[in-house]
């Protein structure tokens, strides 16, 4: 037990890593609004790429294709009411205000969103640790590099919002503990009762709530800070960055 926790506190912590390079430097503008289209490219490449494939090909294992699409889609669109009520619930105004303001509410949307897509990660590191030590750590490594630019998607915007390098790196890190809390939790209150089919839920329903952030919080926030293309370049790069990570990482 002991093993797997360390497994997923490690794949957890690389969020912090990439937190403390996005403190590094503060952006402009325009290097916000680079910073933002390349937050909402990850989380599209992820949503698009890993973990809604991933659970349509469990569920197309499991049962007929149309079950399997009804299935898929259903926890999807759920996902996308999910982040349209996260929205609704954090409040309109924040500690800053305008432009700033802005900025630091999509961070911490971004922020849930991501402990969200963190939890399901940390379960399953926790229960393949357990059941296979190697498995387990190939599984880690795998999570904690794709982890990596997830940390600099939080941190950036946080780091421009309030200029602060602490405050950027300790959002990056509560989102990045999300996968050892969420495994801990899971393991207490489940047990030997977490399933293939549990994870697979959760991973489809957090990739609706990841495509509705990136639609509706991020892209149009990086959009108001500057030029399309260079959000448009951002969002790319985001794309580009997590579809080779995903490849070489499978």
């Amino acid at each position: 037990m002991l093993y797997a926790m360390m497994a997923t506190t490690l794949a957890g912590l690389a969020t912090a890593l990439g937190g403390a390079l996005g403190a590094l430097y503060r952006p402009g503008r325009q290097g916000m609004a680079f910073s933002m289209g390349f937050g909402a490219g990850i989380m599209v490449a992820i949503s698009l790429m890993d973990m809604l494939p991933a659970a349509l090909g469990r569920y197309l294992a499991a049962f007929c294709p149309l079950r399997a699409g009804a299935m898929a889609a259903s926890l999807v669109l759920l996902g996308l009411a999910a982040g349209w009520l996260l929205e609704r619930v954090l409040p309109e105004e924040t500690a800053l205000a305008g432009e700033e303001g802005r900025v630091l509410r999509s961070a911490l949307i971004t922020a849930l969103a991501l402990v969200g897509h963190n939890l399901p990660e940390g379960v399953m590191t926790l229960f393949a640790s357990l059941e296979d030590p190697e498995v387990g750590t190939r599984l880690a490594v795998a999570i904690g590099l794709h982890n990596l630019p997830e940390g600099l998607a939080v941190a950036l915007p946080v780091f421009y919002a309030t200029g602060s390098r602490g405050r950027a790196f300790l959002a990056a890190l509560a989102s990045g503990l999300a996968e050892p809390a969420g495994a801990l939790l899971a393991f207490g209150a489940l047990g030997g009762h977490i399933t293939v089919g549990l994870v697979t839920g959760m991973a489809a329903l957090v990739s609706g709530v990841m495509c509705w952030v990136s639609t509706a919080q991020l892209l149009p926030t990086a959009l108001s800070l500057g030029r399309k293309e260079t959000a448009a370049a951002g969002f790319g790069a985001g794309l580009l960055v997590m579809t080779l990570g995903i490849a070489l990482l499978s």
